[in-house]
């Protein structure tokens, strides 16, 4: 899937992606596949969606 960071705290290293139909996805630093643990906002992004804990995260989050 592809979409753009709406948020990201660096101090909790949690974020939020929204994806091109519109779900709001949330992730954690450690999904940024380039190894860094800061994303800025408005970044695009390419991400997978997977069920964890019964809600539905981005992972693998690339930037596009």
């Amino acid at each position: 899937m592809f979409g753009k960071v709406v948020s990201f705290d660096d101090g909790l290293g949690l974020g939020e992606v929204r994806a091109d139909d519109g779900t709001r996805l949330q992730f954690h630093c450690v999904e940024l596949s380039d190894g860094s643990r800061t994303i800025d906002v408005g970044a695009s992004v390419r991400f997978r969606v997977v069920a964890r804990m019964g809600r539905y995260e981005a992972v693998d989050v690339t930037r596009a």
